[in-house]
């Protein structure tokens, strides 16, 4: 917004203030309107429907949405890589992120079971990353 940062300030040098913007950056990736038919498709038994839904739906998404989208599960994918040195597995990517990138319009509802299909969800964009993007 406009307001000048010295990033070379001390305060910047703890971590959990960087991951924090970075959080709210990226809070909601996905539209709220997005939220439910997300959480329709990865329940979804079959697994070629539930990956085409998956996939249109990420293409559904506004350009800008998208592409930051793409982008940040290539890092991600990157990051999966080096699981046995940074102890982040998709599934451990899928925990940290998946709250912050779809996220309900109102967080009325079983705040376990959506966790738990966000988790899912970004775990199943992970896997399926170059057919999807």
């Amino acid at each position: 917004a406009d307001e000048h940062l010295d990033l070379d300030d001390g305060r910047w040098e703890d971590i959990h203030v960087i991951t924090g913007a970075l959080k709210l950056f990226f809070r909601p990736l996905s539209p709220f309107a997005h939220f439910d038919k997300f959480i329709a498709a990865i329940k979804m038994q079959e697994p070629t429907r539930r990956g085409q839904c998956i996939r249109d739906l990420v293409y559904s998404l506004p350009p800008a949405n998208h592409d930051t989208m793409k982008v940040l599960f290539q890092h991600l994918c990157r990051v999966i890589e080096h699981k046995e040195e940074n102890r982040m597995s998709v599934q451990s990517i899928a925990i940290v992120f998946g709250p912050t990138l779809l996220r309900p319009a109102s967080e009325e509802g079983n705040m376990a079971m959506h966790m738990v299909f966000q988790n899912q969800i970004v775990e199943h964009i992970l896997n399926q990353y170059s057919y999807i993007f």
